[in-house]
């Protein structure tokens, strides 16, 4: 899951804007080329961040949360998305793809090991990487996060974050015919896929607009529409994971496999009011992990770009860097 509304006031947190040093597209062998960044300092500490989505492409703005003295920041579109091709594409697309682009990423770059920077998907995604490869993690540094059950994916696409914006909730499900709603992520799949540019493009928007008017504490009840490219690319993409439960062996796979992860450090940054992601799947990701230190923001909601939430990852990862997190 992502997002694509901020706030103003959240910039007084961030570092200022930063140019990359490095822009390259890396071959994965299969039919997919992935775009790759870095920025910073290229002999400082590694970080990699993982955008949301899936699906939603990685942005200037990402650069921002990191002393661009301190550290050397990989930033990365995910397969289909963003400035990677094949746009839109679902073919070889799956968690276990982009787990195997990250290595690809991390060894091509001649990095041993680094920190993991993700949020929602890319919290996902974070999980699932650091449970694959713990050896090559330091630590782990998780936004609103999302842990790819079916309880979640409920929540959102059954109707429960609906029954506080019904207004908004009756749009995204009254554009599929009453007998289709049972299974709106189905319902949507049939529509994203059908192989009509104009219907996934239309359908698109909508699956998108219904995440972004949720994302900020600040909504204003109003739904901003996406650009058509970004927006289908988007929905597809999202939409095709979902569908197929992330592509994890079982229901409640990254909670099972927890213990994999349970030497490393991390933190957790939680808007208490996130109504994409709820707080719950980051309490239950806390309980138990030691090392794991659990923040709730108190007046947030789901987006990156929030004050609170801007503000509160930029000193974890000042922290980081003064060894104090």
């Amino acid at each position: 899951m992502d997002h694509r509304s901020g706030q103003k006031r959240a910039v007084e947190f961030l570092y200022p804007p930063i140019d990359p040093f490095d822009q390259r597209v890396i071959d994965m062998g299969d039919g997919h080329r992935i775009y790759v960044e870095q920025c910073g300092n290229p002999q400082g500490i590694p970080v990699v961040v993982l955008h949301g989505g899936p699906g939603g492409g990685c942005s200037p703005a990402m650069r921002r949360y990191f002393d661009p003295a301190v550290y050397r920041v990989v930033l990365f579109d995910q397969r289909g998305c963003g400035r990677s091709r094949p746009h839109a594409s679902v073919i070889q697309n799956t968690s276990w793809h982009l787990v195997a682009d990250i290595e690809v990423i991390r060894q091509t770059l001649g990095i041993d090991r680094w920190i993991l920077f993700g949020g929602s998907w890319g919290a996902t995604l974070a999980l699932i990487y650091a449970i694959t490869h713990p050896a090559r993690v330091t630590n782990l540094v998780l936004r609103g996060v999302f842990l790819m059950t079916r309880k979640e994916l409920d929540w959102f696409y059954g109707g429960g974050a609906g029954q506080f914006f019904p207004e908004l909730w009756a749009r995204f499900a009254n554009a599929i015919p009453s007998d289709e709603r049972q299974d709106l992520i189905a319902a949507y799949h049939r529509r994203l896929f059908s192989g009509n540019l104009m219907e996934e493009t239309k359908f698109g928007r909508i699956w998108a607009n219904w995440e972004n008017a949720l994302a900020s504490i600040q909504n204003d009840g109003m739904m901003g529409e996406s650009p058509g490219e970004y927006a289908r690319a988007f929905a597809r993409l999202e939409n095709h994971y979902f569908q197929n439960g992330g592509f994890l062996e079982e229901d409640g796979w990254i909670l099972r496999e927890k213990k994999r992860i349970l030497h490393l450090p991390a933190v957790i940054v939680q808007g208490r009011y996130d109504m994409i992601c709820p707080p719950q799947a980051a309490w239950k990701l806390a309980q138990g992990w030691d090392s794991c230190a659990l923040r709730i923001v108190p007046m947030a909601g789901h987006a990156l770009s929030e004050a609170g939430i801007s503000e509160a990852l930029v000193r974890v990862m000042d922290g980081l860097r003064d060894g104090v997190a």
